[in-house]
């Protein structure tokens, strides 16, 4: 049977992208083919900032091309463009001076125990000695105040300014001090915008080491309110090692990227369960996709959180692991992550 346009498209779906599981097909980037009397001339063009990549998928291309039967030429045309620069973004001037580093934990997410991080690397950070506020701007779903076990409201000083609540040695701030437990907040973007410039302005934090942003999942208003009223010194993606969350989590990554703001890594939580009878370990949403994703993206991989009921427990208790149980692996393991955090930020 003679060669067609349809067989050259599938022998191109063997050559992958440099460095991921994809194929150029998939992607978008074969542009053209033609195929007359064994003679094939293929058009390839690509959008990296890779600069080996057309040299790779060129030479694999012609591979795949010369191996099938009845091909006398190949002719490639595979031409690499760089990705356009992104939009200049204005710096957003410093509302909190006495703050020396803020962070934000985001995720692309829901489900993926991004404010159970949060809280615990918070506390971590203080147990290396450091001075840390923990600001819960998920505002459609508040819950730092329940995680570390605040029983108090917060009070007004003489400046009006609000006080942060004290919870295990952390300065904590939540829309859940002011919301009861049982009415949803239905805001619009103006709104969310708006609580969240109180959270920012209207609070004495005091001075702190760090100052740590939970913020609700997905790309939307509170992400972008946050990286438009405070300079963030970096953000943080949580992920499962579950291939839907990792998707998501790529894309919270890019947002982060296009408003300039530095991507400190990747943490994939509920990594494995280890049985405390057995100590068998058993993948309960896959494991290693977090590193992977770090890899793929060149990003740091920050560190894996095991699957430990101690931590949900804890959340519930209002004494997040790295307080309740602080010699655990789960503990431990955000203790490492904190650790690493604090060395980028630090340089120690």
């Amino acid at each position: 049977m003679a060669l067609t346009e349809a067989d050259v498209k599938k022998a191109l779906t063997e050559v992958k992208f440099p460095g991921l599981s994809r194929d150029i097909v998939s992607f978008g980037f074969v542009r053209s083919v033609a195929v007359a009397n064994g003679d094939v001339s293929v058009e390839i063009v690509m959008t990296t900032a890779n600069a080996t990549a057309g040299e790779v998928v060129e030479r694999e291309a012609r591979q795949v091309l010369s191996a099938l039967p009845g091909v006398r030429d190949v002719k490639l045309d595979c031409r690499v463009h760089a990705p356009q620069a992104a939009p200049t973004v204005q710096v957003p001037r410093d509302l909190l001076p006495s703050v020396r580093a803020k962070i934000a934990v985001a995720s692309g997410k829901g489900g993926v125990g991004k404010s159970t991080v949060a809280a615990n690397l918070a506390l971590a950070l203080r147990r290396m000695g450091s001075a840390v506020g923990l600001l819960d701007a998920d505002i459609y779903g508040p819950s730092q105040h329940l995680m570390m076990g605040c029983t108090e409201k917060p009070m007004v000083n003489a400046e009006d300014k609000i006080l942060p609540v004290d919870a295990h040695g952390v300065k904590v701030m939540s829309l859940g001090f002011l919301m009861d437990a049982d009415t949803p907040v239905i805001w619009r973007g103006p709104m969310v915008m708006k609580a969240l410039q109180q959270f920012i302005e209207d609070v004495d934090w005091g001075t702190l080491d760090y100052l740590i942003v939970d913020l609700p999942p997905g790309t939307g208003d509170a992400q972008l309110t946050m990286t438009q009223q405070v300079p963030l010194d970096g953000a943080v993606i949580v992920t499962t090692p579950q291939d839907v969350a990792l998707i998501d989590a790529r894309k919270g990554l890019a947002m982060f990227r296009k408003v300039n703001v530095p991507v400190l890594g990747v943490i994939e939580n509920m990594s494995a369960f280890v049985c405390p009878h057995c100590g068998k370990t058993s993948e309960i949403f896959k494991h290693g996709g977090g590193r992977r994703t770090a890899e793929q993206l060149g990003v740091p991989f920050l560190g894996e959180i095991p699957i430990d009921p101690a931590i949900v427990a804890g959340g519930d208790a209002g004494t997040p692991i790295v307080v309740s149980h602080p010699e655990s692996a789960a503990a431990q393991a955000f203790v490492a992550v904190a650790a690493e955090i604090a060395r980028q930020l630090t340089g120690r």
